[in-house]
């Protein structure tokens, strides 16, 4: 039996999406040219706080929520012709979706390397 450990699955997703720092998301949030998506579970959110300006999606619903007819799309909240940044607490998540966002036919997506953590130290706004 080979079963792949979720490293391995991370480390194979990075190897096929795009990951920008902390500050490159800043910069496009800044200058309103992303969809930041926060992938982390609510209690997180309760616990740490969300990030001023991201559209929170539990990864367990990302699929579901970003689908051509799902209501985010439909409803314009999730620009698809902008740039997808994900993020998640650490970045393991957010690369595993980024991945799968790209299977989907996604074609402008990245993920913020180190996640929330990184985040805050590069001044986004946590709202609690």
């Amino acid at each position: 039996m080979n079963i792949k450990t979720p490293q391995t699955l991370i480390d194979e997703a990075n190897k096929e999406i795009k990951t920008i720092t902390a500050d490159q998301a800043l910069d496009l949030v800044r200058n309103n040219k992303c969809n930041l998506i926060d992938l982390r579970e609510e209690s997180e959110l309760v616990n740490l706080g969300s990030v001023e300006k991201s559209t929170h999606i539990p990864r367990g619903l990302l699929e579901f929520s970003l689908s051509p007819n799902s209501p985010l799309v439909k409803n314009s909240v999730v620009d698809v012709n902008k740039e997808t940044v994900l993020f998640c607490a650490a970045g393991g998540r957010s690369a595993l979706a980024a991945k799968t966002l790209k299977d989907m036919g996604f074609k402008n997506i990245s993920h913020v390397e180190g996640g929330f953590g990184n985040m805050q130290v590069a001044g986004f706004k946590i709202i609690k």
